[in-house]
């Protein structure tokens, strides 16, 4: 290759690179903070100073330590810890950490720092389609990802997603070049990005699969294959079994390290509160139970990612599901599948068509390198549809990777056999490119054009695919160009996100994950008039459930008077929400009661039933005051309405009411 042929491909990748930055920068400059984003940055900060891992013991530290790099000199308030719930200590402390603090420059300076593993993920893009396929190919496959909606959405917050796919794919590219030519160097790259993955999130866990699965296809299909250079060489069996040995050893000794090569999750005089025994006492299958407390006893892993592998299991069984407009109380296999063909770009579909019609017309033979492209996304894909935790497409984040590098070399390869594929490849790149300007920068509710757009997407999915509570920057602009002073919010991020910094002079009404972090709405009323705004994110009910469970499910057909960067949606009226009032009512009686002040818990109680008669909290609340009030015959029937109502109103969203009714009813006959 000529010098000045290199340095045009260096100035090209350096261009595609720079754009993606400005756009990253561009994005996080108009968003608030996201849901997860407090929590991580406050248990990074903290892990860093003090070796604290039992803050956010649900993710690994990689990512979270990274992005708390540049406010370490920063002369900040730090909360005092509490010994609350493990969860509820990492977000509440985080949203203290924040917003007593320049949450503004914090967040933007934490924000960059993890957007430098999305530079290095699409560098290490076009180095694998460069080197699989040639140079035309690195940057077609480039080119997608610079101007691919979903990265640009989660790019550059400080959340686990990009760091996974980075580290994912780069474990299985220096893979992909041990296998061509092994040699210790080679293999301890492997090594340390496979523990770089580990150290991200929990799910790289699946690297060790993935690369057994290649090794074996290595093995079995490289013996009828003859070399490709003089350079390559191809191990046997037990080179392969030696190999991956040695990969998972050098992986867990990368993982130990960034956990300090301590066992304990905290440092000395702190302890997880629950502690690690009972928490994974608490998972539901049996066998997990004993796997991760003999993991425990023998310390083969660090304490916190002990926990975190628990708390993703534990996770898994209770997260409800939203597609195309229907709530399921649990994961569905069918999930991830709609979640790529509506988030995914036509250009992108179009080109992974043309790319799979490719090798099937075997004009794409690299078999190898089809190989190292398909097994990884196919596999992840696989366990994210059995899982039950279906949130958002950036759980399977890591597909569109190697999947933008098959199709750069499928493109390729028909442009070499028919020079006319070159407009057909050149218009989809276009295409992708516009559709990409056009959702900026509202890359997070990106649907595609054949789903209707982004207008469409709260109910076609929920949480980080419409909405992830990053809009009051653009709520606040909304407000003040007309004056709004006086206005109610049910807003996605009540409770971990202080409203009031962004200058947001709503209302909150509740919310399910407001009321997780025990906020109170004790003053909720019956009646709301004037502007109410109303997350994406909780229009769609996918977190209170469906129909007469959801306190706001008549906003669904009442048409907003305008909708806010697609992820808030403004009414203005009179509206009658006696379901949310009744939580508020609800709220003041279980905390009246807890005081001991029974009899006027009892009023509140009745208020709230009175409000919403078929609601299974309001009536166990009363059941339990009336109980303590020794008027057991009346608490017997509130818990038995109670009971009723569980198993007649969209019971498959209220089994876990049915256990603690049954105990209620039996404690009123000692």
């Amino acid at each position: 290759m000529s010098q000045g042929r290199r340095t045009s491909i260096i100035l090209g990748v350096c261009a595609l690179l720079a754009i993606l930055l400005v756009q990253l920068a561009l994005t996080i400059r108009t968003e608030s903070i996201t849901w997860d984003e407090d929590d991580h940055l406050y248990a990074g900060y903290m892990s860093v100073k003090t070796g604290d891992f039992g803050l956010n013991p649900e993710h690994p530290p990689l990512v979270k330590m990274l992005a708390a790099l540049p406010i370490l000199n920063m002369p900040l308030r730090v909360p005092v810890l509490q010994n609350r719930e493990f969860k509820h200590e990492a977000f509440l402390g985080g949203k203290e950490f924040l917003f007593k603090n320049d949450a503004d420059t914090m967040l933007f300076r934490a924000r960059m720092a993890a957007a430098s593993l999305t530079l290095l993920l699409a560098l290490l893009v076009f180095l694998a389609g460069q080197e699989m396929f040639g140079t035309a190919a690195g940057f077609v496959a480039l080119f997608l990802l610079v101007f691919d909606p979903n990265q640009l959405a989660h790019g550059a917050f400080v959340t686990t997603d990009t760091g996974l796919t980075c580290f994912l794919f780069a474990t299985v590219y220096a893979f992909y070049r041990y296998a061509k030519r092994p040699t210790i160097w080679r293999l301890l790259l492997v090594g340390l990005a496979g523990g770089l993955a580990l150290s991200t999130k929990h799910t790289g866990i699946l690297i060790f699969p993935i690369l057994l699965l290649l090794a074996i296809c290595e093995w079995r299909l490289g013996r009828k294959t003859e070399l490709n250079s003089s350079e390559e060489k191809r191990l046997g069996l037990w080179g392969y079994v030696w190999s991956l040995a040695a990969i998972t050893v050098i992986s867990l000794v990368v993982l130990w390290g960034f956990y300090g090569f301590r066992y304990a999750a905290r440092p000395a005089g702190l302890q997880l509160n629950p502690s690690s025994a009972e928490f994974i006492g608490g998972l539901s299958r049996p066998r997990e139970v004993k796997l991760l407390t003999m993991v425990s006893r023998y310390h083969l892993l660090p304490e916190s990612y002990i926990y975190g592998l628990a708390d993703v299991r534990k996770m898994d069984d209770f997260y409800s599901s939203f597609l195309l407009g229907k709530t399921y109380p649990h994961g569905v296999w069918f999930y991830f599948p709609f979640a790529i063909a509506i988030k995914s770009t036509l250009a992108f579909l179009i080109l992974l068509g043309i790319a799979l019609w490719a090798i099937a017309t075997q004009k794409l033979k690299r078999w190898r390198e089809i190989l190292f492209l398909t097994i990884p996304p196919a596999f992840y894909l696989a366990v994210a549809m059995a899982s039950h935790m279906n949130i958002g497409v950036r759980h399977v984040l890591p597909i569109y990777a190697f999947l933008g590098v098959l199709i750069g070399g499928a493109s390729m390869a028909l442009v070499q056999q028919q020079r006319r594929w070159i407009y057909v490849i050149a218009t989809l790149l276009a295409f992708q490119f516009i559709t990409s300007a056009r959702a900026f920068p509202t890359y997070i509710s990106y649907v595609n054009e054949a789903w209707g757009g982004q207008k469409n997407a709260w109910w076609l999915l929920s949480d980080s695919n419409a909405d992830w509570a990053q809009q009051l920057k653009a709520a606040r602009q909304y407000l003040d160009a007309r004056g709004v002073k006086d206005c109610w919010f049910v807003y996605f991020g009540e409770g971990v996100i202080d409203t009031s910094y962004y200058g947001i002079p709503c209302k909150a009404l509740p919310t399910a994950d407001a009321m997780w972090v025990n906020e109170k709405f004790y003053d909720t009323p019956e009646v709301v008039d004037g502007v109410v705004l109303i997350s994406a994110g909780n229009l769609s009910g996918f977190e209170f459930g469906p129909g007469e469970l959801n306190p706001y499910e008549q906003f669904k057909t009442i048409p907003p008077t305008a909708a806010i960067q697609h992820q808030i949606y403004v009414f203005e009226g009179h509206f009658a929400i006696p379901l949310a009032a009744a939580i508020g009512h609800r709220q003041k009686a279980a905390d009246l009661l807890a005081q001991g002040k029974a009899d006027e818990a009892l009023s509140e109680a009745q208020r709230a039933v009175a409000l919403s008669p078929n609601a299974v909290a309001c009536n166990v609340v009363l059941g339990d005051v009336l109980a303590a009030l020794n008027r057991k015959e009346e608490a017997r029937a509130a818990y038995e309405r109670a009971l009723k109502s569980a198993q007649t109103i969209h019971p498959e969203f209220q089994v876990g009411w049915l256990a603690t009714l049954q105990k209620k009813l039996a404690s009123l006959k000692n």
